[in-house]
């Protein structure tokens, strides 16, 4: 099965998605399961994991009604507050809902630190006793702040959004690839080739500009450890879905069958337990 390990839907509110700017102007507007499903199916995507892109509870609801109400939705990434003294009833409660595969908060909005308070980590630690993954959104500078977390939760499954959002219309390798190379040595650390596009000259990108970030990534993480993510709708800011996706697809095409198999399906099968 053919999984995109990343994308996002929202019924587009101009104070809840603030985040879209002028330069994003075309993503204002609503993404719901009818508009990716022709795209799926024209690019050879057999299913989805949808990711949280508002950080309310409300948003986890949202996203379990459509994987209910669209079978290609396999599993979901919600949002639940970490820091709640009542973080093992609300994990609880959302494990009733074998949809949700994990959770997410936007690191790269916060203060690196703010991964390290006591709040947020008794949250990330109770996360393996329900079988829950965590996606880790990061801008280079957080990566340090997120090795300690993963130092301190090595049983805990965690994965990397679009490897961590180099600098790549800057051309920027250095610190980002030192603490990535870092990170990838711990075992229960996967990444996602997903979201590069959007961290390029939307307007001027060349694929070789992403070549020596997935050199590095492929090398530290192997085949095993990597999954294709598209970032619909936000990759549209700079790019189609199948330019998106042609990007590691073309990376990738001497790879052996198995090793394809593996980013652009079996290893989100595995990580999500799809």
């Amino acid at each position: 099965m053919r999984i995109d390990s990343h994308q996002h839907f929202w019924q587009y509110e101009p104070i809840k998605h603030n985040w879209i700017d002028d330069e994003m102007a075309n993503i204002r507007k609503d993404f719901l399961p009818e508009d990716l499903a022709p795209i799926l199916k024209v690019n050879e995507v057999d299913a989805c994991v949808a990711v949280q892109a508002d950080q309310t509870e409300d948003e986890t609801n949202f996203l379990i009604g459509l994987a209910r109400k669209y079978s290609f939705i396999k599993g979901i990434v919600g949002w639940v507050d970490l820091r709640a003294h009542n973080i093992e009833e609300r994990l609880a409660h959302f494990k009733q809902e074998p949809v949700v595969k994990g959770f997410r908060h936007v690191l790269q909005g916060e203060e690196p630190s703010f991964m390290l308070q006591p709040g947020f980590k008794n949250g990330i630690s109770q996360l393996k006793s329900f079988n829950f993954t965590y996606d880790l959104l990061l801008f280079p500078q957080h990566l340090k702040a997120a090795i300690e977390l993963v130092k301190e939760n090595p049983d805990q499954a965690f994965v990397i959004d679009h490897i961590s959002k180099p600098y790549i219309k800057k051309g920027i390798i250095e610190g980002w690839k030192q603490d990535i190379q870092f990170i990838s040595q711990f075992p229960n650390v996967y990444v996602k080739v997903s979201g590069m596009v959007t961290e390029a000259d939307y307007k001027n990108w060349q694929k070789e500009d992403f070549t020596p970030y997935l050199d590095i990534i492929t090398e530290a993480f192997g085949t095993d450890r990597i999954m294709f993510g598209s970032d619909w709708p936000v990759c549209l800011v700079a790019a189609a879905y199948s330019e998106m996706q042609s990007i590691p697809k073309e990376y990738y095409a001497t790879f052996t069958l198995l090793e394809q198999e593996n980013i652009f399906g079996l290893n989100a099968q595995r990580f999500y337990n799809l």
